[in-house]
């Protein structure tokens, strides 16, 4: 008994071999890129380094270990209602969202092997947002009735760009540019609800729409860790299919990978994440479109890279965050102001580097 007891224990040996990207035991092996796996510890720091900073900014100050003892249990004397009730639900929202638009922006792009390919420019974040409005302005729904609203025209809105964009098969460029159709046309239907609605809902649903994380509260955290529960696996299994339909559906239907069966279920998961995030916080500008292009320039490495985007997207919302408060002095400002001008600055540094490089 011993002598299996032993054997069984040499089998549960795990080795990590950080030069070669190697994790190994006896009975089977996973490699993974040592870059990218620092560059995913160091955003997770950063990103935690600025939701703690986030959380102790404002009229009732708090330095960063005071911070961390509130979260332990062990803060300042009325720090806790403070810590935990107020700012931590706005905090958490911020990640959980700039996390799933991280991850939903480097499954689009990379479905569509293109730069622009992301949810918020091909409209499937333009629909979300459109069914959330719907349920704000003439149902004057709540934050789950809203969350429903923006899934249903989510997908509404991904059905109708598939269908479009086939013809034997859908292919990237098709998808985009009948997006950025579908993206206008939902723009209108946006302005059409603005002006049926009464003066109080036409401002709750304009500050909503600039993406913003004022009063959120421990529902809007649900609805966003829901979206990461139920669409996050699904596009972390398939994140090796990712790499072989850049190569070609071809390609890939020689590797063993139905193309278009696993491209539907991509744009599934991406369409839903992108939905439930939206319903958290709005349509947060340019982290989905951003995040992927800057963890592939950070990494280096080919391919996705879901989760350096993921943690990417998540440091940038709380970053954003922390500029909103610390800029202004007050959390009134909606964080997507800040993503929309970083994105606007951003765009115009690629511009130039293409322009030097005479590819434009």
């Amino acid at each position: 008994m011993s002598a299996v007891q032993d054997q069984r224990h040499r089998t549960a040996v795990v080795r990590i071999d950080l030069r070669r990207g190697l994790l190994r035991t006896d009975r089977w092996s996973l490699r993974f890129d040592t870059r990218a796996l620092v560059v995913c510890v160091a955003l997770v720091v950063l990103a935690a380094c600025a939701t703690v900073l986030a959380i102790g900014t404002g009229g009732y100050e708090l330095s960063p270990p005071e911070v961390v003892r509130t979260l332990a249990g062990n803060g300042p004397p009325g720090a806790e209602f403070i810590v935990v009730d107020l700012r931590l639900p706005r905090a958490l929202v911020a990640v959980l969202v700039g996390f799933g638009m991280g991850m939903a922006g480097a499954v689009f792009q990379s479905l569509t092997r293109n730069p622009l390919g992301s949810p918020d420019i091909i409209g499937f974040g333009n629909g979300a947002s459109a069914g959330a409005l719907v349920a704000i302005i003439i149902f004057d729904a709540g934050a789950s009735q809203t969350a429903i609203g923006a899934v249903w025209g989510g997908f509404a809105t991904a059905a109708a760009v598939y269908l479009l964009a086939w013809k034997r098969g859908v292919h990237g460029y098709r998808l985009v540019l009948v997006g950025i159709g579908a993206s206008a046309v939902l723009g209108s239907v946006t302005s059409f609800l603005y002006v049926r609605a009464d003066i109080g809902k036409a401002a709750q649903a304009a500050s909503w729409m600039i993406g913003s994380l004022n009063a959120r509260d421990w529902g809007d955290v649900r609805i966003a860790a829901l979206g990461l529960v139920l669409f996050g696996p699904v596009l972390l299994v398939y994140a090796r299919r990712l790499t072989m339909l850049e190569m070609g559906d071809d390609t890939a239907a020689a590797l063993g990978v139905p193309p278009e069966r696993s491209r539907l279920v991509l744009l599934c998961a991406g369409t839903g994440l992108t939905a439930l995030a939206v319903a958290a916080a709005g349509p947060v500008p340019f982290v989905a479109m951003a995040a992927p292009q800057l963890a592939r320039r950070v990494t280096r490495a080919a391919g996705p890279n879901v989760l350096p985007a993921a943690w990417t997207g998540a440091l940038l919302v709380s970053a954003a965050d922390l500029a909103t408060q610390r800029v202004t002095g007050s959390a009134l400002l909606p964080v997507g102001v800040v993503t929309g001008v970083a994105g606007g600055a951003y765009l115009a540094w690629l511009l130039r580097g293409e322009r030097k490089a005479d590819r434009i």
